[in-house]
């Protein structure tokens, strides 16, 4: 079991991470900020790090990749009022349960899911940021839509009511190729300000990029992220299994 103090530990050194990375690029630190990816951890463990985080008075955000453990969570850390995100894929007939916890969606890749997202958030009144994910790196086994193809829908999205379009997400390749890891990147960066400077109806508060992840937030930083998603660095090494976007 980790203790209060290893999560202070591993919270000060991932923030020292991401302040370093931060300097050799030339940017802000205080521009990157951390989310903690809880995937599969307990509802004990997400709260001893953020009490952690608090004590560092360090803000983070928090995501799941499965909308099951987010609903299961949230209630139990509720008065600790932490900012949620959801990482992962979104199916439509889950969109109620999300939007009960949620305050912004990473994982949008396609219209459809969009729309159902705005639907949903203008029946109650309220508006949600959304990230459109995007596969910069080809790789099959990663959600998100094509790079050419992200630009257009952005538009689509940013043009809905009731939804923000706060930015994009992508999970780098799974390579131990540094050089193709950053290049993806720069292509999510590139799409960004591409998608910025168009000045199409809501794609002026799309400014966020959020990649990076504990192998690789040095090479993200540096391409201009927003928001890195930390999981094994402060929670600690999960067992084998499919690509996470954490």
């Amino acid at each position: 079991m980790t203790s209060a103090g290893e999560y202070t530990e591993r919270l000060a050194a991932a923030r020292e991470r991401v302040t370093r990375a931060a300097e050799d690029a030339g940017r802000d630190p205080g521009d990157v900020r951390i989310l903690l990816a809880s995937k599969t951890q307990p509802a004990s463990a997400v709260r001893a790090a953020l009490e952690a985080a608090a004590e560092l008075a360090l803000p983070v955000l928090l995501g799941e990749n499965r909308v099951q453990e987010l609903v299961a969570k949230a209630p139990e850390l509720a008065d600790l009022a932490p900012t949620w995100h959801l990482i992962g894929p979104l199916q439509s007939n889950k969109v109620n349960h999300t939007l009960a916890w949620a305050h912004g969606i990473e994982s949008v890749a396609s219209l459809e899911l969009a729309e159902r997202i705005a639907r949903r958030a203008g029946a109650t009144d309220r508006t949600v940021d959304v990230f459109v994910q995007v596969n910069v790196s080809g790789e099959e086994s990663k959600s998100g839509v094509d790079p050419a193809d992200a630009a257009a829908l952005a538009a689509q999205v940013a043009a809905l009511g009731a939804i923000r379009l706060r930015g994009f997400m992508t999970i780098g390749a799974n390579t131990p190729e540094a050089a193709v890891v950053q290049e993806g990147f720069a292509t999510l960066r590139a799409l960004r300000d591409g998608v910025v400077a168009s000045g199409a109806p809501g794609t002026e508060s799309a400014n966020e990029l959020s990649m990076g992840m504990s192998g690789d937030l040095e090479l993200a930083v540096a391409e201009g992220a927003t928001i890195v998603r930390i999981g094994t660095a402060v929670f600690g090494a999960r067992p084998a299994g499919p690509t996470a976007a954490e």
